[in-house]
């Protein structure tokens, strides 16, 4: 599995800390899925999206493709 350094505030890195200690988890795991919860997948994902669309809809790609980004943005803002 690929490595990653980030640099937290003291603040957050000893809050990230606790919540891990708390919730038996590490803190990877923990950033992880903050991370997907943002919204942030491999683009395969988004790829199998655009398919399942186009194929439950009888879309175009590029209309599924128009559908599957303006939910994308309606979700990552929070509608």
């Amino acid at each position: 599995m690929p490595r990653l350094t980030i640099s937290l505030s003291a603040p957050t890195h000893r809050a990230l800390k606790e919540a891990s200690a708390r919730q038996g988890r590490s803190m990877g795991a923990i950033i992880e899925e903050s991370l997907e919860l943002r919204g942030v997948r491999p683009i395969d994902t988004a790829r199998d999206v655009v398919a399942r669309a186009r194929a439950n809809s009888q879309l175009e790609a590029d209309e599924a493709m128009a559908v599957a980004v303006r939910e994308t943005r309606l979700h990552r803002e929070g509608r």
